[in-house]
């Protein structure tokens, strides 16, 4: 097997898998990052979203080949201090039910806010498209977006 090295979370990991292993397997199964969530397996959930490049992908259906020596930020890495604002803003606005694609949600949610800092409810909208939720929790999201973007309510 050939190895790849992965930049993930700030860290440097080598890892020897096939190079179409998904990138989710890698980070689940290989370095034992399970905040990355399994949904659908065919990137249509979203479940599995993490950034790779300050991009929101989904890991199911990337290669670790495509990933290699990149930057790769899962759940676990968004903050070096605690809670991202983002989480502390889920918290707040009790959006979690189940809870099975947070971390997805989470996920996008952030890469949308470090390209729009200030994003309008149509943004939220395209950027989430595609994260699904069960619970249909999207109101509570979009609400926990605007109050971690300091905005606090619709516009």
């Amino acid at each position: 097997m050939p190895e790849f090295t992965l930049r993930v979370n700030r860290n440097e990991k080598r890892v020897n898998v096939s190079p179409e292993t998904p990138l989710l397997w890698v980070l689940r199964d290989t370095l034992e990052l399970t905040g990355t969530k399994f949904g659908c397996g065919a990137g249509l959930c979203g479940a599995c979203t993490v950034h790779v490049e300050g991009s929101a992908v989904r890991s199911c259906s990337t290669p670790v080949s495509q990933a290699a020596g990149k930057n790769i930020t899962t759940i676990e890495g968004l903050s070096a201090n605690g809670l991202h604002v983002l989480q502390q803003a889920w918290i707040a606005e009790e959006v979690p039910q189940c809870g099975y694609c947070q971390t997805g949600q989470i996920m996008a949610a952030a890469a949308l806010l470090a390209k729009t800092p200030d994003p309008t409810d149509e943004q939220i909208t395209q950027a989430m498209n595609g994260n699904l939720c069960r619970c249909g929790t999207y109101e509570r999201i979009r609400k926990a977006i605007h109050r971690a973007a300091g905005n606090g309510g619709a516009r």
